[in-house]
């Protein structure tokens, strides 16, 4: 029969599916098994409409075969088949859609379950077969035709034998070179994987003969036991999603045990999240929060995303789209039939569905961790302590854009408590002349505690939030405020707070102005000024700052590996109460000399309770030394 030729532009469409359209080669099976389903979902679709068909579920399937000899592989259907015209139509002409068409014809919904709508799925097997063969017979033909083609140089139609009603597509194999390998596609293991991988969920058995053992019979029990193999057909599907059914019908031991099948988890997830949207975007989606981080989740290879699938198909294994960055940590799955995908069903075409599903999906996230604080806090802890640097860092980057989803999750040691608090605790705790939700920065709480700042605000009565992550104080910062009261460090310079003894502090600043100046110039513009503490009740001194910039921000910022160093605007505060100051007002008198010493003294110690480091070790040491009576 002589060989017709693809359309010009159809050579040029197929010789970018081989060369350009799909990533990964082995993406021909799930495309085939796609259309064999889409093939069979046709046959349901007449037989709803046709008294005279009848369709048992049963009886259909999809078949794999390999040849290693021959090097082929064979994948069947039992669905509507193709007569020769249909052949014609959907393989000789690239991007014609037989489903498309089918779904037109018989005005089938659009949200109806077949997969097929770009018609170019099927030359995907181009990409590791130099010969295709098609052989089907259509439902109510009494003969076959068989469709042949080795790719651009055109294909053939004629007449072949097949005994029953359905579609068969045989894969002659490309030769292997130094690059290539195409002899992985007929290993059993291989084409098990792929068919796990992306299309687990088709709703017909993929059946494939598989090689298993068994143990041989023994002519003595004392005979050590040797095993023989054999093959026997096997389903390799598992069909019935689980996030299709209802949650009813689910138990937790499931739930979990998918999710660390699926994920490669050895421990129960903290949380599971079933939930389903209809509408203008509809969607199901299954969803886990893990109870701990990934080996690699703070490392440049760590990708985040939820797998991807259309109608049971999966598209993408990580669509990193569907979560925000402060969500990253979310494992799951999304599966909707209104995604417009691209051509090769690998990507998206546009992102509009996308973005509905993704807000409704955080907006989920976040009330199911709250349920969760809520009903079970011990567990919310839990994940609280494994995922906190996400939250905390989602609030500060892209300038806070996220920061109105996050805020209400957030929790932080407390000094009262001496645990865990959420923002919005800590704020219904608040007496009422307190202005300001204080907190203060430290390498740990045990640090902390002992920071001299916090005198003033303990002595109030007033709650500290402890913060001992770095980034902590950045999230704030872009915070800013939390149920109308702001956020206000314990080093601040100005605590906010009234103090009967305050006047009396700026009393004696005032009356010894001439020692405050003369320690600012012995220090020689380390500090911003020398003053009087408001704040100090039992510590000589302390170091505040003014400005956004505060010293915890800038021993982090100082931390990182760049050129560009930073500083707070420091301030030494002296407590006038202290007998330290007595000494000083006598040295300013008697000794300068002593007294700049003790200056520099005060000031190395000041540095070292904020756990920074003095200027010059050998110095310091030797003041003290100097110092010493």
């Amino acid at each position: 029969m002589a060989k017709k030729q693809f359309k010009s532009e159809s050579k040029r469409l197929l010789d970018l599916m081989i060369n350009s359209i799909y990533t990964h080669k082995e993406i021909f099976l799930r495309e085939l098994i796609s259309n064999e389903s889409d093939a069979i979902d046709k046959l349901y679709y007449r037989a709803l409409t046709d008294d005279n068909l009848t369709f048992n579920r049963e009886d259909y399937y999809i078949r794999i075969d390999t040849d290693k000899e021959a090097r082929t592989i064979t994948i069947t259907d039992t669905g509507i088949g193709m007569s020769a015209d249909e052949l014609e139509t959907n393989l000789g002409t690239i991007a014609k859609s037989g489903s498309l068409d089918f779904k037109k014809q018989h005005e089938i919904s659009e949200d109806a379950d077949i997969i097929g709508q770009f018609g170019v799925g099927f030359y995907s097997a181009f990409m590791i077969a130099d010969t295709v063969i098609v052989k089907s017979r259509k439902l109510g033909d009494d003969s076959a035709n068989k469709w042949e083609s080795s790719g651009a140089d055109g294909y053939t139609i004629e007449p072949c034998e097949k005994d029953s009603v359905g579609t068969q597509i045989i894969l002659k194999l490309k030769d292997n070179t130094e690059d290539e390998n195409y002899d992985e596609f007929l290993e059993e293991f291989r084409l098990r994987g792929i068919i796990k991988k992306y299309s687990d969920y088709i709703r017909y058995p993929i059946k494939m003969l598989v090689t298993k053992s068994r143990p041989k019979p023994k002519a003595d029990e004392n005979e050590q036991t040797e095993y023989e193999t054999y093959k026997e057909d096997e389903t390799l599907n598992s069909m019935i999603p689980i996030w299709r059914k209802n949650k009813s019908e689910l138990s937790e031991d499931e739930y979990n045990s998918f999710y660390k099948e699926k994920f490669y988890d050895f421990e129960d997830p903290i949380l599971t999240i079933h939930t389903s949207a209809d509408g203008v975007t509809s969607y199901k989606a299954l969803l886990y929060v893990p109870a701990h981080a990934p080996f690699d989740y703070y490392t440049k290879e760590y990708e985040k995303g939820l797998q991807l699938y259309a109608n049971g198909v999966m598209i993408m294994d990580k669509c990193a789209d569907l979560l925000p960055d402060c969500f990253g940590f979310v494992k799951g799955l999304v599966d909707s039939a209104d995604l417009s995908l691209n051509i090769s069903r690998e990507i998206l075409q546009h992102d509009r569905q996308l973005k509905v599903i993704a807000n409704h999906l955080q907006k989920k996230i976040k009330s199911e961790l709250l349920n969760l604080l809520k009903n079970d806090r011990e567990k919310y802890e839990k994940f609280y302590t494994a995922f906190a640097r996400p939250l905390k860092f989602g609030i500060y980057n892209e300038f806070g854009k996220d920061k109105d989803l996050l805020k209400d999750l957030l929790m932080f040691c407390s000094s009262k408590e001496k645990k865990l608090v959420t923002l919005a605790e800590y704020v219904e705790r608040m007496p009422e002349d307190q202005k300001f939700i204080y907190y203060a920065g430290g390498e740990s709480v045990d640090k902390i505690e002992k920071l001299p700042q916090a005198e003033l605000v303990t002595d109030k009565g007033y709650e500290i939030l402890y913060f001992t992550e770095d980034v902590d104080e950045f999230a704030i910062q872009i915070l800013r405020e939390f149920e109308g009261k702001e956020f206000k460090s314990i080093s601040a310079s100005d605590l906010g707070i009234d103090d009967e003894g305050k006047k009396d502090e700026e009393q004696k600043e005032s009356e010894n102005k001439d020692l405050f100046m003369f320690m600012k110039d012995a220090l020689s513009g380390k500090v911003k000024d020398v003053k009087a503490s408001t704040r100090l009740k039992t510590h000589p001194v302390c170091l505040t700052s003014e400005g956004a910039l505060s010293i915890e921000m800038e021993k982090v910022l100082n931390a990182m590996p760049t050129d560009n160093k930073v500083r707070a605007e420091r301030i030494l505060e002296i407590n006038v109460n202290h007998p330290i100051f007595n000494k000083l007002t006598d040295m300013l008198k008697k000794d300068k000399d002593k007294l700049k010493k003790y200056t520099e003294v005060l000031y190395g110690g000041a540095l070292l309770i904020d756990g920074l480091s003095v200027d010059d070790p050998v110095e310091f040491s030797n003041n003290i030394c100097d110092l010493i009576d």
